[in-house]
């Protein structure tokens, strides 16, 4: 039916609320951000406000966190023995990153949503890794036995390789480990190396001649690389003398993570076993702010990395999340058969705040990644388990979103919920020009086609988080362009109004994908929700970006607004709308250590 309980006065809000323009539309999804110029802060202001952060409201529900301090990076994944685990970059001491004093957490789950946390399973107290115990990656030898890779670092700030094996592997939550005699296993001997840019090993993989291998990101003289080492027994190794692949990037390449894949099969491949025909690789690297990839083939001859595509301007790579999210790490799910994802979604407040609450960074929900039919993409989603929290369903079908139409969804925990709606096209016809130039900067043009500016198709999407007045919301949207014989979907999540407070970071996040739409008229966003944390799938997975946002309507009032909407010429059907109130995880809660 037409949405007859549509708001279609919601884009013209009282005049009085704004103060400053006759047209309340361009206010309602304001351009300027709360912040300024949306910089990071150092410090925050001391104001009244400053207590509210340190609500529990903030605290996620279900996503990856620790009962208090800082964590980063994900630094070893793996399925061993019916258990998940999760090792992470920890301070055991506070709730900031202090040189150091990193070590590594470990938490265990049988459903990869409820997590109970261990004991610390590294920490710096050998001349190898006394100034930190760094990212690395765990890795399933020939047999069953577990090991893992990882960066240490010395006194002098020298960045080494270091190995560590479970004291008793028939202990299924692996809760010991001891160092190896021999560490550190690798150092950065290489010509040109840089000494403190030499980190992050990956998880390994058996070549044609039977050898280990893994990449480790270096930086070398003008250029940036994974380095290729091969071992037979994976305590002694050989510098390749090439690198696995290299870019004359100007960041380094930080947490590279390199596995196969078949083209639109979601299943998962084991890089540590034999690889099938067909297959292609990909290679990802954090650098810069985000986590970017390439697709290619691996040559087994050449032992080397090829990309199918040679783009010299890292602006267009494609990334893995468009939004707050880093250093991710991939493992094979010998459980089910597939390959999982997930990365590091740090606070977007200030270290004050953080010191305030006592907590900082959380880790995003698992994601099955695999490679899109057409081999030129990965496509991710939340995994299946996390679907096992959603209660309280509520459903909508066969509504229409005209020019200004915004449709109010009750019945579940805005601040807490999964939403998955379906948005038709009525026309492409209305579809504007596509600029390329918009692929280098697709935060820019989030900027400036927010969700007030009209455009032919689109935007349309959803506001959530919204107080009563709007002057508190966050907006996932759509926009559509036509470009040449294609369609660019642009997807963005524009925090500039979702927070009131002056400190924390408010960008508007964006990315772009290509849709048939000649065929397909539908485009699919799914929405999680929870509390400070927010991850938008668009378009079955084919861009993804993740949040972080602190509302004050989250802590003073407790109750918000979600709304699907259409500002866009071109009238918008949502044939389904499913949402989903989420109850809470069970996740490293305080006496989590007595249950095993």
């Amino acid at each position: 039916p037409s949405v007859a309980m549509a708001l279609p006065w919601a884009f013209v809000l009282l005049p009085a609320l704004f103060f400053l323009s006759s047209s309340v539309t361009n206010l309602f999804f304001s351009n300027s951000s709360s912040n300024g110029s949306g910089g990071r802060c150092s410090l925050c202001p001391q104001s009244p406000e400053v207590p509210y952060i340190v609500s529990t409201t903030y605290r996620t529900a279900y996503h990856f966190q620790p009962p208090r301090n800082w964590i980063n990076d994900i630094s070893g994944l793996m399925y061993y023995k019916g258990i998940y685990h999760n090792f992470y970059q920890y301070n055991p001491h506070c709730a900031l990153w202090c040189w150091g004093d990193i070590a590594w957490g470990h938490s265990v789950s049988t459903d990869l949503v409820n997590w109970i946390q261990l004991e610390p399973v590294i920490e710096p107290d050998n001349p190898s890794d006394i100034d930190g115990c760094w990212t690395g990656s765990a890795t399933i030898l020939s047999g069953g036995q577990p090991v893992i890779l990882y960066t240490g670092v010395s006194r002098d700030n020298c960045q080494v390789q270091n190995l560590l094996f479970p004291k008793n592997p028939s202990d299924p939550y692996l809760r010991e480990w001891t160092k190896a005699g021999n560490n550190p296993v690798i150092q950065p001997v290489v010509p040109g190396l840089n000494r403190s840019c030499f980190r992050d090993p990956t998880t390994g993989w058996i070549g044609p001649d039977g050898l280990w291998r893994i990449a480790v990101g270096a930086q070398l003289y003008s250029y940036n690389a994974a380095l290729l080492y091969k071992s037979e027994d994976f305590l002694s190794w050989t510098r390749v003398d090439h690198p696995l692949y290299s870019h004359n990037l100007s960041n380094m390449w930080e947490c590279p993570d390199f596995f196969a894949v078949l083209p639109g099969n979601n299943s998962g491949l084991d890089m540590s076993v034999s690889i099938p025909r067909g297959a292609k690789h990909a290679l990802k690297m954090s650098v810069g702010y985000f986590d970017k990839y390439l697709i290619g083939v691996y040559d087994l001859k050449r032992d080397a990395f090829v990309p199918d595509t040679i783009v010299d301007d890292c602006r267009l790579w494609l990334r893995i999340d468009y939004g707050d999210f880093y250093a991710s790490k991939s493992f094979f799910d010998s459980k089910k058969g597939r390959r999982i994802i997930w990365g590091w979604s740090q606070e977007a407040d200030c270290r004050s705040d953080d010191v305030a609450k006592g907590w900082a960074g959380i880790h995003t929900i698992p994601r099955t990644i695999w490679l899109d039919s057409d081999g030129k993409q990965l496509l991710q989603w939340p995994v299946d388990e996390i679907e096992s929290l959603r209660t309280n369903e509520i459903n909508h079908q066969g509504l229409e979103l005209n020019k200004g139409d915004m449709f109010e969804i009750n019945g579940v925990d805005t601040f807490q919920a999964d939403v998955e709606i379906y948005f038709e096209l009525t026309s492409i016809n209305a579809a504007e020009p596509f600029d390329p130039s918009w692929l280098l900067d697709p935060e820019k043009h989030c900027c400036e086609a927010g969700a007030s500016v009209h455009g032919g198709i689109g935007p349309f999407g959803l506001v959530i988080l919204a107080s009563n007045n709007m002057d508190e919301h966050t907006v996932v949207h759509f926009r559509v362009y036509k470009s040449q014989q294609k369609y660019m979907i642009l997807m963005c999540s524009d925090l500039r109004r979702s927070s009131i407070r002056p400190s924390p970071y408010t960008p508007a996040y964006g990315g772009f994908f290509e849709l048939d739409l000649a065929k397909e008229r539908k485009i699919s966003l799914r929405t999680l929700i929870d509390r400070s944390a927010v991850e938008s799938f668009g378009g079955g997975g084919r861009v993804c970006i993740t949040s972080r946002v602190y509302p004050a309507v989250l802590a003073d009032v407790g109750r918000a607004h979600m709304y699907a909407f259409n500002n866009g010429s071109a009238t918008v059907r949502v044939p389904q709308l499913s949402a989903w109130t989420m109850r809470n995880a069970h996740v490293n809660v305080e006496n989590g250590r007595s249950a095993i």
